[in-house]
């Protein structure tokens, strides 16, 4: 048992669209990342994903709308439905999801991450 400085993570890392994890809960992973321009569409068949703005504004865009989450805000993606996000700015998030999630589902793209780093 530790605390966790989120700003202390973060300082670590400077490329976008690489989760880290940094713990884990009841099977599911606790992971942050710095995103900045447009991600892949993708969809996880079968589990949710929630996402948390830690600092900036993320869009998520659905094939119905798109969400705008900011600072202290979150969304959780349910499974199965498609998303694209989107950040205009570097954008921190925090994500809660199961621990075997792929990164962009079933969806093979030059951003898919394939081995998480822990920090």
């Amino acid at each position: 048992m530790e605390v966790i400085n989120l700003n202390d993570k973060y300082a670590t890392f400077t490329d976008h669209w690489n989760p880290r994890l940094i713990g884990s809960l009841n099977g599911q992973a606790v992971k942050i990342a710095k995103v900045k321009g447009e991600f892949v569409w993708h969809d996880h068949k079968d589990e949710d994903e929630l996402f948390h703005v830690i600092k900036g504004t993320l869009e998520i865009q659905f094939r119905d709308r798109t969400e705008t989450i900011r600072e202290g805000e979150m969304i959780i993606v349910p499974k199965g439905v498609e998303h694209k996000p989107v950040a205009k700015e570097e954008v921190w998030i925090l994500l809660f999801e199961p621990m075997e999630t792929k990164h962009t589902g079933d969806v093979i793209h030059e951003l898919t991450q394939t081995k998480i780093d822990t920090i």
